[in-house]
C-alpha cells in the first residue's frame, strides 16, 4: 500500500477558502437590488395605519413580493397606526439617516396632514415611488337595503344624518374626500355629512358588515376579496371609467359629477445621501419589474402608476396644494 502524500497546510487553507466561497449563496444583480450588485438587505417598511387597511395591504403585498422574486431579502412590515398616519409621518422624521426603514404612505396621508395640523409634514421625507393608483367604491352590506347608488343618494339627501358614511381613513384621507365631494355633488353640504372615521379598512369593514354604518367608501383593493365573495355589494366606482370585472357604475353615469383616485407610494427618513437613496429607488425599480409585483397588481385590481424619485416628489408637492385647496374648499381647513 502507497503511503498517504501529505499536502503542505497552504494548499489546505486555499481549498477551505474556496469551499466557503462555494458554499455561499449568489448575491442577486444590480437590477434586482442596490446599485453596487447587491441584494437589498434589513430593508422594514413601517405601515401608519393599522393592519387591513389600504397601506397595510400594500406594504405586505410588495414585501412578500420583493422576498419571492429575491429584489431584496426578508422584509419586515409592521405597523404604527394614529392620527391618520401622521404619528408613523413623524415616527419616518425623526429616523434621519435611516436608510433601512421606508414607510408606506398615500393620499391620506397628504390630508391628514393638515387636518391633524402635524408638525411633521410630506415636504420633510425622501420621496422614493410611487407603487399603485386605484378606484374607490361605494359599498354595502348583502342585505342592506339599498340596491342602487340611486336608491342610497335618495335616502341620503332626504335625511343625511341619519344616513352615515363610513371610511378606513381619518377626515382629509381619500375615504373622507371622496364621499364629501359626492354630498358636495348632489347638492348637501359637507358639514350635514354624518362621517365616521375607522382606522384602516380592516375596521371599516367590520362596520358595514354589521351595520354600523349605512355605506362604507375604500379602496377596491382592500375589499376585492369579500366583494368576490357577496358579502359586500358595490354601487359605484369613484374613477372615470369602470373596474375591469366589476358589475358596478361609475358615479358620471349615475348622474354625479365626481372622478375620484386613491394612489400609494413609499417614502423614506430624511437625510439620506445620493448613494443610499439611489439604492431605494433602484430596489423598488426592480420590484415594479417582477412577474410577483405584476400578479399583485392584478390580484388586488391595482393600476400601475409607477412614479420615482424627484418626479414623485413633485407629484407628492402638487397632491399637497391640491388637496389643501380641496379642503378649503369644503370648509374643513381654513
Amino acid at each position: 500500500m502507497r503511503p498517504r502524500t501529505l499536502l503542505p497546510r497552504w494548499i489546505w487553507g486555499v481549498v477551505a477558502a474556496i469551499a466557503a466561497v462555494l458554499l455561499v449563496p449568489p448575491l442577486i444583480g444590480a437590477a434586482a437590488g442596490g446599485g453596487d450588485g447587491t441584494q437589498l438587505r434589513g430593508l422594514r417598511v413601517l405601515v401608519p395605519n393599522a393592519p387591513g387597511g389600504g397601506y397595510d395591504i400594500t406594504a405586505r403585498t410588495a414585501a412578500r413580493a420583493m422576498e419571492d422574486s429575491g429584489t431584496s431579502g426578508a422584509v419586515e412590515v409592521f405597523n404604527l397606526p394614529g392620527a391618520g398616519g401622521t404619528v408613523g409621518l413623524g415616527r419616518t422624521v425623526n429616523e434621519s439617516g435611516n436608510d433601512r426603514l421606508v414607510m408606506s404612505m398615500g393620499l391620506g396621508v397628504v390630508g391628514a396632514v393638515f387636518t391633524n395640523s402635524s408638525p411633521a409634514t410630506l415636504a420633510d421625507v425622501t420621496p422614493i415611488a410611487r407603487l399603485t393608483q386605484e378606484s374607490e367604491i361605494v359599498v354595502v352590506g348583502k342585505d342592506s337595503p339599498y340596491t342602487s347608488i340611486d336608491q342610497l343618494v335618495a335616502a341620503w339627501t332626504a335625511d343625511p344624518g341619519a344616513v352615515p358614511v363610513g371610511g378606513g381613513s381619518s377626515p382629509g384621507g381619500p375615504d373622507h374626500l371622496a364621499p364629501m365631494l359626492m354630498a358636495q355633488a348632489v347638492g348637501l353640504e359637507p358639514a350635514a355629512v354624518n362621517y365616521v372615521s375607522y382606522d384602516g379598512g380592516g375596521e371599516l369593514l367590520a362596520a358595514v358588515l354589521g351595520d354600523k354604518v349605512a355605506f362604507g367608501v375604500s379602496g377596491l383593493g382592500e375589499f376585492a376579496e369579500q366583494v368576490a365573495a357577496g358579502e359586500l355589494r358595490v354601487l359605484a366606482v369613484t374613477s372615470a371609467e369602470r373596474a375591469p370585472g366589476l358589475d358596478a357604475p361609475t358615479l358620471t353615469e349615475s348622474g354625479i359629477d365626481v372622478e375620484f383616485t386613491n394612489w400609494r407610494g413609499i417614502v423614506a427618513p430624511p437625510g439620506l445621501d445620493d448613494t443610499a437613496r439611489t439604492e431605494l429607488v433602484e430596489a423598488f425599480t426592480a420590484l415594479h419589474g417582477t412577474p410577483e409585483w405584476e400578479q399583485a397588481l392584478a390580484t388586488n385590481g391595482w393600476d400601475d402608476a409607477f412614479l420615482v424619485g424627484d418626479d414623485f416628489g413633485a407629484f407628492l408637492a402638487a397632491e399637497n396644494d391640491r388637496v389643501a385647496g380641496v379642503l378649503r374648499e369644503l370648509g374643513l381647513v381654513s
